[in-house]
């Protein structure tokens, strides 16, 4: 036997076929620059943020709470639309349509026969009812109204000045209307009121905050800055107000109001009239503030240099409770908004021709007209969603107002 036949036989090479690994090598080489580019970018972002101002330490830090960036979004969108009510609201305040008394919210139809359409209404027929001999409205599929946007109407004016004759959506057409929240007891349609009556719920909140906060700053300043007898008589005042029951004091100061004015006359005179009894509690806490910070190194230096009191009251002590301030005004703006509904829903505020959201709501004093009637609750609805997204933005300045405690 030769020595080629004792080598045994070459066993045949298997290749197996090698798993991809470009995918992977890629991917891990993508993140691994990421963390290294984050890493660089750390350094820097901190060097910013500590040579940043307190405002820009603020809004950094207010941006992450993201309910409240949601919420501050929501906001400027309902004063946006209160703004532009005339051009949002299909109708106006005032417009009546007699066949729609105490009508239901209308609806708005995408089908018909199986087909998709564009949006429309169908129309409706009265029928009495067998049962209850009530005359009913039953929808008739045979008509429909298609609901537009940029409609023709009748000309007026944006905010008193713009000249419009266009409506953002609507029928065009008096006959058949779109009531998206139904109608009151006079036919009216109730979603154009509430859009109408938002700008004074919604505007009255910032001009009393105005006021009462300028009184509440000024003199808490003045009480916890000089003392003595000027904090004695200004604590004795805010003792006095706060010990007034809160609706009669309300009623007393409505009752003053001249039943000839107007709307807007109206409207300053319950602003005044909030901004009144609405300062004290903000004084209270500044001169709270004031008193604690007199004394501190950075007053007696600019009380050494010969700076006049107003100046080291508004140059050194309020812009320290600047994060406290901005916390205050959007926690106390909800607060005016429901006193304006409280006194108008009482009859004291804002009366007719000119509405607001407590003047709408006191059409729904009547248990049995709300449960036949439940969409005149509607601006209820709207009054929560208003003072809930204040309270979520004041609790993201509240957690944003000191930036260095995390």
């Amino acid at each position: 036997m030769s020595r080629t036949d004792s080598t045994p036989a070459a066993t045949p090479t298997v290749t197996h076929p090698q798993p991809q690994r470009h995918y992977t090598n890629t991917r891990g080489e993508q993140l691994l620059r990421r963390y290294q580019r984050a890493r660089k970018r750390g350094p820097r972002a901190e060097r910013r943020l500590s040579e940043a101002s307190q405002r820009r330490l603020v809004w950094a830090r207010f941006k992450r709470h993201r309910l409240a960036v949601v919420s501050l979004l929501l906001l400027v969108g309902l004063y946006g639309v209160a703004l532009l009510a005339e051009f949002v609201a299909p109708y106006g305040k005032l417009d009546r349509f007699p066949d729609a008394t105490y009508a239901s919210p209308t609806r708005i139809h995408l089908f018909h026969e199986g087909k998709m359409q564009a949006p429309f209404i169908y129309g409706e027929r009265v029928t009495l009812n067998p049962d209850t001999f009530e005359y009913e409205a039953v929808a008739d599929t045979s008509r429909r109204y298609p609901v537009k946007l940029w409609v023709k109407t009748d000309p007026y004016k944006l905010a008193g000045v713009v000249p419009m004759d266009r409506k953002l959506f609507g029928t065009g057409d008096d006959s058949h209307p779109v009531l998206l929240l139904g109608a009151d007891h006079l036919g009216r349609d109730l979603f154009s009121r509430v859009l109408h009556a938002s700008r004074v719920s919604l505007l009255v909140g910032f001009a009393g905050v105005l006021v009462s906060f300028v009184l509440g700053v000024f003199l808490g300043g003045l009480s916890g800055y000089f003392g003595g007898r000027v904090d004695a008589v200004i604590q004795r005042t805010i003792d006095f107000i706060i010990s007034v029951p809160l609706i009669p004091l309300w009623m007393a100061l409505s009752a003053a109001i001249p039943p000839g004015w107007s709307g807007v006359q109206t409207y300053f005179a319950i602003t005044l009239i909030l901004s009144l009894v609405g300062w004290t509690g903000l004084a209270r806490v500044v001169r709270g503030k004031v008193i604690s910070l007199r004394e501190e190194d950075y007053v007696t230096a600019a009380r050494v240099s010969s700076a006049g009191h107003l100046s080291i009251i508004g140059r050194h002590l309020l812009p320290a409770l600047t994060s406290y301030l901005v916390v205050h005004i959007t926690i106390a703006v909800p607060s005016m908004i429901l006193g304006e509904t409280t006194l108008s829903f009482l009859g004291l505020g804002v009366t007719a021709p000119d509405v607001s959201w407590g003047s709408l709501l006191q059409q729904a004093q009547d248990v049995t007209v709300v449960a036949n009637y439940p969409w005149l609750l509607t601006p209820a609805a709207f009054l929560v969603v208003a003072v809930i997204l204040f309270n979520f933005v004041g609790d993201g300045l509240r957690d944003a107002a000191d930036p260095y405690s995390r």
